[in-house]
């Protein structure tokens, strides 16, 4: 019989992020209530991190709101977003890291291999990087 496998991966697409962060910095710029603000938002895709300003904590949370709207609507999950505290910066305004969290966690992925294990089905599990594999026979798959 043919073996079947499948992959759990979490990966979040770059450029769905850039477009759905120029989409925000356009919507910010038009705002009324963000206009002078000098709010922003930049990507650094080699450290896969967004890092918000904004001239106070009241507007930060309302640029986070729309970067978070404009993220779902390109289907980029929520969850794979990680906020850092806010700081204080440079000319009397805050500052706020986000990392955006590519492949599963290692904590995580050992307690997805347990949770397969536990099962009790003849299903191997293993953690290859930043996904999680598994392979079974359909015969065992089917049977319950």
């Amino acid at each position: 019989m043919p073996d079947n496998s499948f992959d759990i991966v979490s990966k979040i697409e770059m450029p769905e992020v850039s477009n759905a962060v120029q989409q925000a910095m356009k919507e910010i710029q038009q705002r009324y209530d963000l206009k002078d603000s000098r709010s922003s938002i930049e990507l650094n895709e080699k450290e896969h991190k967004l890092i918000l300003a904004s001239s106070d904590e009241f507007k930060l949370k309302a640029v986070v709101e729309v970067l978070q709207s404009k993220l779902v609507k390109r289907n980029v999950p929520l969850k794979g977003l990680e906020y850092g505290p806010v700081t204080p910066a440079a000319g009397s305004t805050v500052r706020q890291e986000v990392k955006l969290q590519q492949g599963i966690p290692i904590e995580k992925a050992r307690a997805i291999v347990k949770a397969i294990k536990d099962s009790k089905k003849k299903v191997q599990a293993s953690i290859q990087g930043i996904l999680c594999a598994s392979r079974a026979r359909i015969a065992t798959l089917c049977k319950r």
